[in-house]
């Protein structure tokens, strides 16, 4: 039963954290500082998510010739700079790998 408690709790807790950014609409102004460095948020975080992948292989930092995930991370990012398409970049990373692992 205590672990029914706990996830109520991290519930409510969330829902909280969650609800005082829209409570607090129009009565708080972040600095300025803080909102210019906003648009970097979704960039940071994204990096965060797959900068591992890329770069780790069983656990070890892999940044050689053999690491194919690297080479395919390497192409989705050329994609991404030159089309600006989510699916294109999806579709080419996918692409190279299975490529680049059959070789």
């Amino acid at each position: 039963m205590n672990i029914w408690w706990l996830m109520v709790a991290c519930g409510v807790i969330t829902f909280c954290i969650r609800y005082s950014f829209i409570a607090a609409e129009g009565h708080y102004q972040p600095p300025t500082w803080f909102r210019r460095l906003l648009p970097f948020v979704p960039i940071a975080a994204l990096t965060a998510l797959t900068a591992p992948e890329l770069l780790l292989v069983q656990g070890e930092m892999m940044l050689g010739a053999d690491n194919p995930r690297l080479w395919a991370g390497l192409v989705a990012i050329a994609v991404a700079a030159k089309w600006r398409n989510a699916l294109l970049t999806i579709g080419a990373g996918f692409l190279a790998l299975f490529a680049i692992q059959r070789i």
